[in-house]
């Protein structure tokens, strides 16, 4: 809290005239949000920032509109491996009657406090790339390493038409990339979480057939009991996977198995016996589970309750082997020499949802998780989403830090 009225005025006059919490303020307004995204004002955006930072920039589109800006700064040797700044233009929907803030107002209060849908998820960080940009080269600094900073879409819609497919195609391939940094979460505390891996997600439908009739019979084989069998075994799961949670105090989210119903289907009539009903399970499998083997264990669950029930897919992530955060990582070890001085405090851990690293991953290249926001209350997708205008920037700092060590690796 400012002590006087007059520090509180002094400090916010201080934050409106700062350039760039300007520009992030700027970013907010761009209303980029589910469903239907129109991007040509955020791409219009990401070009005038690229030229005011004397920078080359080009659009990719892997899909028709579906943009993807990339903003390079070339390094001093740039045949070495490059450095990813990953960053998605999209946010989530919101329900503006829940705001006390418009939601793409980037409205700022006198403590700091700015209000935008993507303040923290993930236009910040996004800025905060560019800014520990601009910095160091005000700074006259030069890389070894070139730095590619890129906006991609789609992201909080599982990226099938951004990041899945680009990272197959030769203007990704063109990138020679070594390594990438994209979102991670806020801390409530004083310590950073910093996500190496993510967990597999699986969105499961039981499709399940069973003996259709009148409702006032007991009829045998029914879709009904068949479905409660799958639910049953998949609850029964579940707990099992909250009692391991309760019982290590050194997991987070991420080290376990989700499962949750998201949709049920089925029936006509209230006397109706159905033949068919469809229940969907949203599974998130943690890195150590075999999926063939719990695959098989969902087969053998459907054959038990009295089989007719097909599965079908309409997420199924394969495994991806998490960043290695040990001394065979040569961005790791830069990237902590960069944690270590400027002390900071971080705890590594599995991402509980999914962000556009697995895709990148899943070539084979080291990625981390790492949003620098802490003592900061978790509002992604929430009401209210704020990011406070101190953190913002010292995120650049901290990044301008982490970019260094990292791109002279």
């Amino acid at each position: 809290m400012c002590e006087a009225v007059t520090d509180c005025t002094k400090k916010y006059q201080e934050w409106e005239a700062n350039e760039e919490i300007q520009i992030f303020r700027e970013y907010l307004r761009i209303p980029t949000v589910h469903p239907n995204v129109n991007y040509d004002e955020c791409v219009e955006f990401l070009k005038r920032q690229a030229t005011a930072l004397d920078l080359p920039v080009r659009v990719v589109e892997v899909n028709p509109r579906k943009p993807i800006v990339i903003i390079t700064w070339e390094g001093t040797a740039p045949e070495e491996k490059s450095i990813i700044l990953n960053s998605h233009m999209d946010v989530v929907p919101v329900y503006p009657e829940r705001w006390t803030h418009p939601p793409f107002g980037a409205e700022m209060d006198h403590e700091g406090r700015i209000y935008a849908r993507g303040s923290q998820d993930m236009k910040c960080v996004g800025m905060q790339f560019l800014g520990a940009i601009r910095a160091m080269r005000r700074d006259g600094v030069r890389l070894k390493r070139t730095i590619h900073a890129t906006f991609v879409p789609d992201e909080e819609i599982g990226g099938k038409l951004g990041m899945m497919e680009w990272v197959h195609k030769e203007s990704f391939r063109e990138l020679n990339a070594g390594f990438s940094i994209d979102e991670g979460i806020a801390g409530e505390g004083e310590v950073y979480p910093l996500f190496y891996g993510e967990r597999s997600v699986w969105h499961v439908y039981f499709n399940i057939s069973g003996t259709p009739g009148h409702g006032s019979l007991l009829l045998k084989g029914t879709a009904g009991q068949k479905a409660h069998y799958i639910i049953d075994k998949l609850m029964r799961f579940r707990e099992n996977e909250v009692q391991r949670l309760a019982n290590n105090p050194d997991f987070t989210i991420g080290d376990v198995t989700t499962v949750n119903i998201t949709i049920m289907k089925g029936g006509v009539q209230e006397n109706v016996v159905p033949p068919e009903l469809s229940v969907c399970f949203d599974i998130r499998l943690a890195v150590d589970v075999n999926h063939l083997e719990f695959e098989n264990q969902l087969l053998d669950w459907c054959r038990e309750a009295g089989g007719g029930i097909e599965l079908e897919y309409d997420q199924k992530c394969p495994y991806v082997k998490p960043t290695k955060l040990d001394s065979s990582n040569i961005y790791w070890v830069a990237f902590k020499d960069a944690l270590d001085e400027l002390g900071l405090k971080v705890k590594p851990q599995i991402f509980p949802g999914g962000t556009d690293s697995r895709y990148i991953r899943g070539l084979g290249i080291p990625a981390i998780g790492f949003s620098p926001m802490n003592n900061t209350p978790v509002l992604l997708h929430d009401h209210d989403e704020f990011l406070k205008a101190d953190t913002f920037l010292e995120g650049i700092r901290i990044y301008r830090k982490i970019i260094a060590k990292v791109a002279n690796a």
